[in-house]
């Protein structure tokens, strides 16, 4: 059922990941009634140098 894609800056340990997945995982089953084994979260790690906010890249913020 849900498929979670989560972008975030590339550097969090697995274990953050974990807790994360876990808390989306949890939250999932009780706001959607599904079941623990049908959610899939998914990390994409980017680079601060490929995301940019209101025109600026993150690699260039002070």
């Amino acid at each position: 059922m849900p498929t979670i894609l989560v972008k975030i800056f590339e550097g969090r340990s697995d274990e953050i990941k974990r807790e994360y997945a876990k808390a989306l995982t949890e939250a999932s089953t009780k706001v959607l009634g599904c079941d623990a084994s049908a959610v899939d979260v998914i990390f994409e790690d980017v680079k601060k140098s490929d995301w940019a906010t209101g025109g600026v890249l993150w690699s260039e913020r002070g």
